[in-house]
């Protein structure tokens, strides 16, 4: 028996407009590909995502493509098989070889087999015509008009259709209706092959055994299959076993295993599992996984104190605090991501202190790099299936297509130790709550669900939970984010919730997110301008842009958020005062509200991680990490990778170690009648988070200065010698603003900075303003500096006034720093880390008020 052979069919490839009759068959740009790369590429479309060019190009998506190419393949063996692999077709594709059609599809998602063993030749024409999405999606609408069709973002025709949901346009990004061969096809000619490996791990609560027991799904005939486990190239196990049964299994038990942990707590060991498919003495395939051993647990457990329950991950029985951000597709035209581009996104989210990415359900279950990258580099992924901000449709077909969607992925991610946690859909149940739904909890009759205007529960708690049961029984499945056990989404204490009140609903101040605080908070968020070197890219003439001002049409059409304008300048004129022009420093003004507002609610919500049996929140994601295409967003870095000043916010608050503050002010009447004999006093509470393994004592030193003359008010150790236990946050004190003299209004001028000691070095630091902060008579400092150390590694930045909100800038993409928008006092030297400066490296500065 020969071994199988695998031929990728990556070559020769041609596209053409189908439904143009002189339209003539052009090279690909790449492959895989997709429609609009392609005909970017040939100039036939301008740059989508330059100035208003989506608009020019909506005609791609309605239109009808025809990709081509001719392979040569080698004589098929008696009793073998040719198969054509297709990793993903996007999405309704005709597959015709020399003339014979062989696979019809109409999901995205899933990777098709077609066997081509009779219609196969030495020379060979592969020929894949795609429809338009869009207009199917409509004609599936109108063929189901008794489904109540609706949906947040995007056009409802999408809920019909099982393509990536943000194709359709999101309210951050464009809508650009792709087609194409956008994952890898390759031809294979096997007698036998392996379809499958699965390693099934379980940890001992001891941490020193593991089981995993693997298996390897056959197809055609073979005698054995040997399962080896190595670690670092040196072999740990290894067992054959007999193959006549199809789907062999062997159980190793590996003692004192190298287990794998997120990044902080442990190092990221990967064990390889190779299968080897045997037949006589011949070795006729192998197929290997990369795994990660570790015990992965969703707590739900009453709390002291407060009423509902837990919601916080363990691994390797350490509760982790899961600070970290959701994730969108990184490019509307996913075949350009980079291997390198998904391990430098998700090493920037290693090095910002974040613990988890949650893949939200309206784009793709994310290429294998992405995965890779996580595995490695420590970080949590909570996985949503691909269901977002809709009522979807459930008729037969469609489900039968879903349940081999959740499958066949399943199957393709389950390997991933990052992957803690699936869930069904995203803000789907919230949809359901809003449009009102039919949807009672206690009806477990799966079957009558499909009867209601809310079939898509049947989706949610049917198809996709029993797929997990099957596939993946010891990682937790969630039926949807937000989910409260079947109670309201927005109850916030028990299950996750999406905490919108501020920038959408009520819109709520920022500073007062410890009142929004939820169990776990998977969505939250705030906009801001990119970087003006994106906006510059976006803008047709750069620079030299009659629209490079923030209120222009192109500018507001980079943004695609509805009432941005009015938002942001809610937001805003609440907290600071400011400016449109210069176009620099209103990019700034935004950046630095979205590091305010993000950071306001990491402190606040981290506080309340007050240890076991007092998980009160356990953990935080922005929404969101990233952009699909450069816009102003929620993102905390843009489409170019390019940090905004939240990023580094966002990062200080997840340091191993930090300290918090905030104001209060509390009215005291003297008698119940009284507007006028009212005692005001104004409190700070302190606390402190420890988010390491290890207890510590630290010394708590508050200092004040006098925002406008900059001259020190208060110096004072609150704490000595105070214990932070482990892995929580503790409160250090609670006492008024110190001001040199009470009932004066000191208190709306000082500026308070909390720091945590420990053998004379500062391990913490936090600087507390008055606010809001457009009431502050802030002072322009005379003798402001930013200065590069001598061997470039740092900047070193001082000043003889308060200074709130110090952004070093550099023109050179190459120039990265390792902290940013950092507040300065008087007496002190900030030092931030920098990469990549050098002798004529020009660092520049930008502040609160400065213009």
């Amino acid at each position: 028996m020969a071994p199988r052979v695998v031929i990728p069919v990556d070559k020769n490839w041609e596209f053409r407009q189908a439904d143009k009759d002189d339209s003539q068959f052009l090279p690909v740009s790449q492959f895989p590909t997709n429609v609009h790369l392609d005909l970017q590429h040939h100039g036939l479309i301008p740059d989508a995502f330059i100035g208003k060019n989506e608009l020019d190009v909506q005609w791609v998506g309605e239109a009808q493509w025809t990709y081509k190419t001719t392979f040569t393949a080698q004589a098929v063996p008696e009793g073998a098989r040719a198969v054509l692999a297709f990793d993903g077709l996007d999405t309704f594709a005709t597959v015709v070889l020399n003339g014979t059609t062989i696979l019809q599809t109409d999901s995205m998602f899933i990777p098709e087999r077609a066997d081509v063993t009779s219609v196969l030749k030495e020379q060979n024409e592969l020929v894949i015509d795609f429809d338009s999405a869009f207009i199917r999606g409509c004609k599936l609408v109108e063929q189901y008009p008794d489904h109540k069709w609706g949906c947040w973002n995007g056009d409802t025709s999408r809920l019909a259709v099982r393509k990536a949901q943000y194709h359709w346009g999101w309210d951050w990004g464009p809508m650009l209706m792709t087609c194409g061969p956008w994952r890898p096809i390759n031809l294979e000619i096997y007698e036998s092959r392996l379809a499958d490996l699965h390693a099934e791990t379980v940890v001992d609560k001891s941490l020193s055994r593991a089981n995993a027991k693997v298996t390897a799904a056959i197809e055609g005939k073979a005698d054995k299959v040997r399962f080896d486990i190595s670690l670092d190239g040196q072999q740990v196990a290894s067992e054959t076993a007999d193959a006549s049964s199809g789907s062999p299994t062997v159980s190793f038990l590996i003692d004192n295993p190298a287990l794998w942990y997120p990044i902080r707590y442990g190092k990221q060991p990967l064990y390889d599992i190779k299968a080897t498919l045997i037949t006589g003495d011949e070795e006729v395939d192998t197929i290997s996984k990369r795994i990660g051993l570790r015990r992965a647990e969703l707590i739900q457990r009453p709390l002291q104190d407060q009423p509902g329950t837990s919601f916080f991950f363990e691994v390797n029985n350490i509760p982790i605090y899961c600070g970290g951000s959701d994730w969108i597709p990184a490019d509307n035209f996913i075949p350009r991501i980079t291997r390198q581009k998904y391990y430098d996104w998700v090493k920037l989210v290693a090095d910002g202190n974040q613990f988890m990415i949650r893949v939200w359900g309206g784009g793709i279950y994310e290429e294998q790099a992405f995965y890779d990258a996580c595995d490695e580099l420590g970080i949590l992924v909570w996985q949503d299936f691909m269901f977002g901000c809709g009522n979807y449709p459930a008729w037969p077909a469609l489900l039968e297509s879903i349940d081999r969607e959740a499958r066949e992925n399943v199957k393709l991610l389950r390997h991933h130790p990052s992957i803690v946690i699936w869930a069904g859909n995203n803000e789907d149940y919230q949809y359901q709550e809003s449009e009102g739904l039919t949807y009672d909890y206690e009806n477990k009759d799966a079957e009558s669900w499909l009867k209601t205007d809310f079939p898509a529960r049947y989706i949610y708690e049917k198809v996709l939970a029993d797929a997990c049961s099957d596939l993946i029984p010891n990682t937790f499945y969630h039926p949807g984010s937000p989910w409260g056990a079947g109670l309201n989404t927005r109850d916030a204490t028990v299950g996750d919730i999406h905490q919108w009140n501020v920038w959408h609903g009520t819109q709520e101040k920022y500073q007062n997110f410890d009142k929004l605080v939820g169990r776990f908070v998977s969505e939250f968020g705030m906009e801001a301008f990119p970087s003006v070197k994106t906006i510059d890219a976006f803008l047709p003439l750069g620079k030299d842009d009659p629209d490079r001002y923030p209120q222009s049409s192109t500018i507001d059409f980079h943004n695609k958020a509805d009432g941005h304008e009015r938002r942001i300048a809610l937001y805003l004129v609440e907290n600071m005062r400011y400016a449109p022009d210069p176009l620099e420093q209103f990019v700034y003004c935004t950046q630095l509200m979205q590091g305010e507002c993000l950071a306001s609610a990491y402190r606040l919500w981290k506080r309340e991680w007050r240890g076991p049996g007092r998980e009160y929140c356990g953990g935080a994601l922005v929404w969101q990490t990233n952009d699909c295409w450069p816009v102003t967003s929620w993102s905390i870095a843009d489409y170019y990778l390019r940090p905004k000043l939240a990023y580094f916010t966002v990062k200080r608050e997840m340091a191993p170690i930090s300290i918090g503050i905030t104001r209060r002010t509390h009215s005291h009447p003297r008698d119940k009648y009284t507007r006028v004999n009212v005692d005001v006093n104004t409190q700070i509470e302190v606390w402190g988070s420890n988010l390491t393994l290890d207890d510590l004592t630290a010394d708590c030193v508050l200092k004040g200065w006098d925002v406008e003359t900059g001259e020190e008010t208060s110096s004072q150790t609150v704490a000595a010698a105070k214990l932070l236990p482990e892995n929580r946050s503790t409160e250090i004190a609670a006492l008024d603003v110190p001001v040199r003299k009470q009932g004066a209004g000191e208190e709306n001028r000082t500026v308070v900075a909390a720091y945590l000691v420990q053998d004379g070095r500062q391990i913490a630091r936090y600087v507390n303003w008055p606010e809001p902060l457009k009431y502050l008579h802030l002072q322009k400092p005379k003798t402001l500096k930013a200065q590069l150390t001598a061997d470039f590694s740092a900047v070193e930045i001082s000043a003889e006034v308060p200074v709130k909100g110090v952004a070093l800038e550099c023109e050179d993409d190459g120039v990265k720093f390792e902290d940013n928008l950092v507040d300065i006092v008087p007496g002190e030297v900030v030092t931030i880390g920098v990469r990549g400066a050098s002798e004529g490296t020009k660092i520049e500065t930008r502040y609160l008020g400065m213009i």
